[in-house]
């Protein structure tokens, strides 16, 4: 059960997880069809997730609230409680990481185990079982564990059984398991992808796996190749604890009451996208090199189009002026539905670095002096005892637009 050379990977992923949390907490709704939604009395309601009862109703993720309600009359409605989510999350990691240190988060409710050297816990499934099994009876929370040797198979695996599955899912068997399954169920592929495979006549994953690889990297880049070793049961990423500290994206986005032309109120949006966007940003002491908008129609048509920077920005005013340039350049003046603005290519402030041109250099240069003392004193009493500008802990908002980082990992004290 334990290979001499090769890897024994879980892939742990919560069932329904935040519906799950607030079962947990309030044992009453357990059974019942539950939904965690946006506002009620606003048209931007919509599922985020939901227990599984509701689901047997057919409401799922990202449907509207009004048509939940109309499948599903009785469905109890819950607005998120991150918060909550969070100090479950945490509660969770923290148990996996009594098995091995080997734990790497992808998502608040999903990560990643190497149990290679746990042999003197039992097998690979009987770990599996007490894990899932503890999860239920100490957090009351539910999940599926993939097994594998390496982390797409263990996720692939973790997907084929819920809720509270248990699936061991080897190489030998991929061209059973996963070759017949449609190409858009593969992890890392999605719908868009695998649209974009069908003139090529690639619909299954064993299409994909015994694709020709120029073609494939011809319509999907160097992403091709790594998706084709993939549909082989190939990958060779290792679970590293650290990973989820290496972000490449802070956005935000909103959905608007109504879909509008107003200039006054998109560009109002706009701001404060930018000004949250901002503030993450400076919470995370990085700068964006590259700022993305989407901007999502009345007919729910989405766009995202984005800029590369030749200097690294921060402020908001910056985010917003770039987020602009875009905006009236690509909209084409159809009401909108929704708004987004996402930083992306993101570095670090202390690795950060300004290309002087003519017209930041005047500005630049008027601040030498206060960057020399600030380096002095940073030279004598160490790096963090004085930086320019401030870095507050400051609260984001909890119910105005969409973020998907991993701020779970915060502090409870830091977010």
């Amino acid at each position: 059960m334990y290979p001499i050379n090769g890897r024994v990977i879980l892939h742990v992923d919560m069932n329904s997880f935040y519906a799950s949390v607030e079962v947990a907490y309030d044992p009453s709704l357990k059974g019942k069809p539950l939904a965690i939604a946006g506002n009620p009395e606003e048209r931007r309601g919509i599922i985020v997730t939901c227990s599984y009862e509701a689901r047997a109703l057919g409401v799922k993720a990202t449907m509207p609230l009004w048509e939940a309600k109309r499948l599903c009359p009785n469905l109890i409605i819950k607005t998120p409680n991150f918060d909550r989510y969070r100090k479950a999350s945490l509660e969770m990691f923290e148990y996996l990481r009594t098995y091995t240190d080997l734990v790497q988060p992808v998502s608040i409710d999903e990560g990643y185990m190497d149990i290679s050297d746990c042999y003197n816990l039992g097998t690979p499934y009987e770990i599996a079982q007490k894990i899932q099994k503890e999860l239920q009876d100490n957090l009351k929370l539910p999940s599926s564990i993939g097994i594998a040797p390496n982390k797409f198979l263990a996720k692939m695996a973790s997907d084929m059984k819920k809720p509270l599955g248990i699936t061991i899912l080897r190489k030998r068997d991929v061209e059973k398991v996963l070759w017949p399954l449609p190409v858009a169920e593969m992890h890392g592929v999605g719908t868009k992808t695998a649209e974009k495979l069908k003139p090529i006549h690639i619909t299954t994953i064993g299409d994909l796996a015994n694709a020709n690889e120029i073609q494939i990297k011809a319509i999907l880049g160097i992403n091709g190749e790594r998706l084709k070793q993939r549909a082989n049961g190939i990958d060779e990423r290792v679970v590293d604890p650290d990973a989820i500290f290496e972000f490449k994206s802070i956005g935000n986005s909103t959905t608007l009451p109504e879909d509008t032309t107003d200039e006054e109120i998109l560009y109002g949006v706009l701001r404060r996208l930018a000004d949250s966007v901002s503030r993450r940003l400076k919470r995370k002491e990085s700068l964006a090199r590259t700022i993305q908008i989407v901007i999502r129609y009345y007919d729910r048509k989405t766009i995202t189009r984005s800029k590369k920077l030749e200097n690294p920005v921060v402020e908001a005013k910056d985010v917003y002026e770039v987020a602009l340039q875009l905006w009236k350049k690509h909209w084409n003046e159809e009401p909108v539905r929704l708004i987004g603005i996402t930083t992306m290519d993101l570095i670090e402030k202390k690795d950060a670095f300004k290309q002087l041109d003519l017209f930041s250099y005047e500005e630049d240069a008027k601040k030498e002096p206060l960057f020399n003392t600030i380096e002095k004193l940073q030279s004598k009493f160490g790096k963090d005892v004085i930086k320019k500008g401030i870095t507050a802990k400051t609260e984001e908002s909890k119910t105005k637009g969409t973020s998907f980082n991993k701020d779970f990992l915060q502090s409870r004290e830091d977010s």
